[in-house]
């Protein structure tokens, strides 16, 4: 490990790299047309040192990525300094990777660095089998190679290896990714969100897989992520990027316990923790700038409630802020833990009603000779918020395709109250991906009065009412959904399915494409909602610490039957079943904040 390597202090490109030091970028900038996106960022990476790059859409991290392996897509540019170490036990000068050849970058790229990106289907050619696509990218593939290279990614069945990409679950292609990755001994791994789309127990199975193969090789990682807990939990160092700018650097344990910028700290207190419900839930106001817009300021100064006048005036360098530590604000930052609710009787207490909202009595739903649902029950309470957990195919949107009519069920029976009303004025969904449920060529105004035209006589509310529930101007009507944020886009979806006032809002996913900020300002939006209006909620998901946040009681479905249920913090902090247990223990843990040294402002 090298955590005590120079953080991201600006070195002269000509000099020699510190030993122990595989990669320095000094300096890089990515620009479009003369216009900055990422602007001026310095960054270290030690031999068998993990160094994650943190922070929301639109931060800068993948183009930093990008920029690393000679990979940015046509019409950026980069300048600064990319330095690449001499191979081990071949002296020699640092390797200069910005405005490289491709010839150069091509022996680079595969043999000394790899790559593992976030779409395994992006990297897999759905024609070759696993195997095949595995020989192919081997340098020169020995009997029996493949096996042994699946093997170290913990595939052993070899039936695998005769499998084309889309037959294997999201986790197996994953690992078979992993493998070609590594299959040119790469030095350094650059791993671009390489879990964000699996499962919270697979995510941490092939996290723990890369920290095992990174010890045993003694490979450096660069991870990417917006997730700060796998950041905390994985990396010796984590770098803190905002609008294309490093805005903090230093060891993941300081930075979990003490941040030294506003932003780190928003971010920390806007995660969800699996071991406490938040009192509120704490998102940055705001979205993430363009880097040529706040070139001559701090970066965050418009979102930051600590902002001074001297934040308006020039951009703050980084400066030290403790033992190997860095900074961009100029002023000291105090940390205040989001305080956690007490955790009372309330959702236990609740008494099954004789006429509750929803009844679902032996649900059964079968395609071919596969079970999806194996005879499922579970009824909800008017008002109340009910989380339905379990991995990728447990049977969680299966059910709740069935509820809202979408899908036939084999057999068992599903009762609404009251009796006779219409079902989507009983229920509404609020879906995972809020891009494909707008229509991009109606005017958000249009959506919410073709929805709200759909509501009883007499309750239907007006575009600019819906807009204003869900915390959005009114002047928002007319704006198509190009024009928003992905948090935007989600807050329009919500005020559809609340246009018909509806009793039971199903929410699929809802948060889990939305940086950690904008989750939570939609969690304790969806909580605000439901409260005032009275609306229940079923909340499917696979992430435990959103679900202790929203609900008051919980169902753990594995393969299509419900193996656990009650109150949701009963459930979690003293799980029965062993599915449960090792669902909870999958999750990091959320960073404890314990305060820091004093900096100078």
């Amino acid at each position: 490990m090298t955590a005590d390597l120079p953080a991201g202090l600006p070195a002269d490109p000509s000099d020699e790299l510190p030993p122990g030091v595989l990669l320095s970028v000094r300096g890089l900038g990515v620009g479009l047309g003369g216009r900055p996106i990422v602007d001026g960022v310095d960054l270290t990476v030690g031999a068998g040192e993990t160094v994650g790059l943190v922070g929301e859409s639109g931060s800068g991290k993948s183009l930093t990525a990008r920029a690393v392996a000679g990979l940015l897509p046509p019409g950026l540019t980069a300048t600064g300094s990319i330095r690449l170490a001499a191979p081990a036990g071949r002296p020699g000068p640092p390797v200069e990777l910005a405005g490289a050849p491709e010839r150069v970058l091509r022996k680079i790229r595969g043999r000394r660095i790899g790559l593992l990106m976030q779409d395994p289907f992006a990297m897999l050619n759905p024609l070759l089998t696993a195997g095949a696509h595995l020989a192919e990218t081997l340098p020169r593939p020995a009997r029996g190679e493949v096996t042994q290279r699946l093997a170290e990614v913990g595939i052993t069945d070899p039936d695998v290896a005769r499998r084309y990409p889309f037959q294997l679950s999201g986790g197996m292609r994953q690992r078979v990714a992993i493998a070609a990755a590594l299959a040119g001994d790469p030095e350094l791994l650059i791993a671009d969100e390489p879990t964000t789309a699996l499962d919270a127990t697979i995510q941490h199975e092939i996290m723990q897989l890369l920290a095992r193969i990174q010890a045993a090789r003694g490979m450096a990682v660069l991870l990417i992520t917006h997730d700060l807990r796998v950041a905390f939990e994985l990396c010796d160092r984590v770098q803190v990027m905002y609008a294309g700018r490093v805005l903090e650097t230093g060891s993941a344990k300081a930075l979990a316990t003490g941040p030294s910028h506003p932003y780190t700290l928003g971010l920390i207190n806007a995660l969800p923790a699996v071991e406490r419900t938040a009192v509120r839930l704490e998102g940055i106001p705001g979205s993430v700038p363009r880097a040529a817009d706040v070139a001559g300021q701090c970066a965050f100064a418009e979102r930051c409630a600590q902002r001074r006048d001297d934040c308006l005036t020039a951009r703050p360098p980084l400066r030290p802020a403790g033992a190997g530590r860095l900074t961009a604000c100029l002023h000291e930052v105090v940390p205040r833990p989001v305080a956690s609710a007490p955790e009372g009787p309330a959702a236990a207490a609740r008494e099954p009603s004789a006429q509750p909202l929803l009844l679902v009595e032996g649900l059964r739903k079968q395609y071919g000779t596969a079970v999806a649902l194996a005879g499922v029950d579970l009824r909800i309470e008017p008002g109340e918020r009910l989380g339905l957990v379990g991995e990728s195919g447990s049977g969680k949107t299966t059910l709740a395709r069935c509820l809202l009519g979408l899908t036939e069920p084999s057999g068992g029976r599903i009762t609404f109250q009251p009796p006779g009303t219409p079902r989507h004025r009983v229920v509404q969904c609020v879906f995972q991906d809020p891009s494909t449920s707008l229509n991009p060529a109606m005017p958000v105004g249009a959506t919410l009065a073709e929805a709200s035209g759909r509501a009883a006589p007499g309750e239907r509310r007006p575009p600019g009412e819906l807009l204003e529930l869900v915390g959005l101007p009114a002047a928002y009507a007319t704006l198509r959904p190009h024009r928003l944020s992905g948090g935007e886009k989600q807050r329009v979806a919500i005020a559809r399915a609340l246009a018909v006032r509806p009793e039971l809002l199903i929410c699929d996913e809802p948060t889990a494409s939305l940086d950690v900020s904008v989750q939570a300002h939609i969690l304790e939006l969806l909580r605000t909602v439901s409260a005032e209006l009275g609306t229940a909620l079923l909340f499917v998901t696979h992430d435990l610490a959103v679900v202790r946040q929203i609900t008051d009681r919980i169902v753990v479905l594995l393969h299509g039957r419900v193996v656990e249920s009650g109150p949701t913090a009963a459930v979690l902090d003293s799980p029965d079943h062993d599915y449960t247990r090792r669902l909870v223990a999958s999750v990091p843990p959320a960073p404890a904040l314990t305060g820091r040294d004093a900096c100078t402002s």
